[in-house]
């Protein structure tokens, strides 16, 4: 009896041994916050935020005066920038799966990066009409895999629990990157020639890819995107079954309805406020149209940060409320504020506005679709409703602004955000989740 105790003894502890050794193991896949991760991939996705910010800049209001000095007619100008935006819209669906598909998420990202500079580069080079409008569609389907290449590498790169920090510091890098390089292109562009503009875009896919470089790949958990739910739930299917989920996700298809009303009432409201000030103050609407796309992107920068940790310590459905009840409030200051300066000043909502949309889209997003690996496709999706309420947005306040002033405009505009506010309310869930595989 004596040697069979001491025998069992060591099966024993070899045994509890075995087994402490193999229970650390789930939770640090299950955690990915708790690996260690390198300073060089966290500040490199700091300045791959920034860079691409500048490098998304030089096909902004850039491009209009270009193709003008170039002596292009408006109905040329026009086409080449509805290629452009359709592509935009048509892509997104396309470029999010395709990120999912691809299983390095910074190769799709230095091929989206190579993509753009290269569209600038043939802006430049040969600014003629065939070749523009493959520069304008190269340009909006490489944008389209971009946008969701950085969503999942800083996700996968801090893990769930931290996500909306991470998503806030990269909305702070790219506001100031596009502040700065719209200040250096336009000086750029004054001193030297529209086209120098373009040649800068393409050189900034240098420092952009040198930044995408610095992100160690083992910091990168692939498959952060295709945890279950819950513990205690196996993962969702993928393929065409993952499709059909996302169809069927309320949560998603909630959210996606939300953001059409939000663009729907929110895209043409700068431009109105540009008409509004040209009107009003002839000659100084050049600067205060630039003071009013400029405040919004401070606002961003500084808030961006805060707005992540919030969510993450307070929920979504809070920090959604806030910026969606920003808007209507802003329409109906615009509305009844007749001094220049005070429609530049309202403006600090709508960096209220972007900063919790840039932290919460991506972050809601990734919620939802957890256990789908279909994460890119869902922001695709969501992506696409954005630029359809963004078009129609333009259209309706042209006709409100032409038919029944602006003030109506304005109220109309309004009217639509707090619908916007109110369908947040009532319909869309908290999709935080607290369990610890978070």
């Amino acid at each position: 009896m004596s040697r069979q105790d001491i025998r069992s003894r060591p099966l024993r502890l070899k045994d509890q041994a075995a087994e402490s050794a193999r229970e650390p193991m789930p939770m640090t896949e299950a955690h990915p916050a708790g690996r260690t991760i390198a300073p060089a991939s966290r500040y490199g996705l700091d300045g791959f935020a920034f860079f691409v910010a500048n490098l998304q800049t030089g096909f902004g209001p850039f491009l209009a005066v270009y193709f003008s000095q170039a002596k292009w007619t408006q109905s040329d100008i026009g086409f080449a920038l509805t290629v452009g935006s359709l592509v935009a819209l048509l892509g997104q669906v396309p470029g999010g799966a395709f990120a999912d598909v691809v299983r390095s998420k910074r190769f799709a990202a230095a091929v989206a990066v190579i993509g753009i500079a290269g569209s600038a580069f043939a802006l430049a080079v040969w600014p003629s009409f065939l070749v523009v409008l493959l520069a304008m569609a190269v340009h909006s389907g490489a944008s389209c895999v971009l946008t969701p290449a950085i969503a999942a590498i800083s996700i996968g790169l801090v893990g769930r629990a931290h996500a909306g920090e991470r998503l806030g510091r990269n909305a702070s890098f790219a506001a100031l990157g596009n502040a700065l390089g719209a200040a250096g292109m336009g000086a750029i562009g004054y001193y030297l020639s529209n086209g120098a503009v373009f040649y800068l875009t393409a050189a900034l896919g240098i420092p952009a890819i040198i930044a995408l470089s610095r992100i160690r790949a083992q910091d990168i958990d692939p498959s952060v995107f295709k945890e279950p739910a819950a513990p205690q739930q196996a993962p969702r299917p993928s393929g065409q079954d993952g499709i059909r989920s996302l169809l069927t996700n309320r949560g998603l298809l909630c959210f996606s309805a939300c953001m059409v009303l939000f663009f729907l009432a929110n895209a043409a409201m700068l431009p109105l406020v540009g008409s509004v000030l040209t009107l009003r103050a002839s000659e100084t609407a050049t600067a205060l149209i630039a003071a009013c796309i400029m405040i919004p992107q401070a606002v961003l920068a500084v808030s961006a940060p805060a707005v992540g940790r919030a969510a993450e310590r307070f929920g979504r459905y809070p920090v959604l409320l806030l910026g969606f009840g920003a808007l209507p409030v802003r329409g109906l200051l615009l509305a009844y504020t007749t001094n220049p300066y005070g429609l530049v000043a309202i403006q600090v909502l709508d960096g209220v506005s972007a900063s919790v949309l840039g932290v919460m889209v991506p972050l809601i997003v990734s919620d939802l679709t957890r256990g789908t690996g279909r994460f890119n496709l869902a922001l695709g999706a969501v992506g696409t409703a954005m630029g359809i309420g963004a078009a129609l947005s333009t259209s309706l306040a042209g006709i409100m602004a032409d038919h029944l002033g602006s003030h109506s405009a304005f109220l109309g505009l309004a009217c639509m955000g707090f619908a916007a506010f109110m369908l947040v309310a009532l319909i869309m869930p908290e999709t935080r989740q607290t369990d610890p595989a978070a």
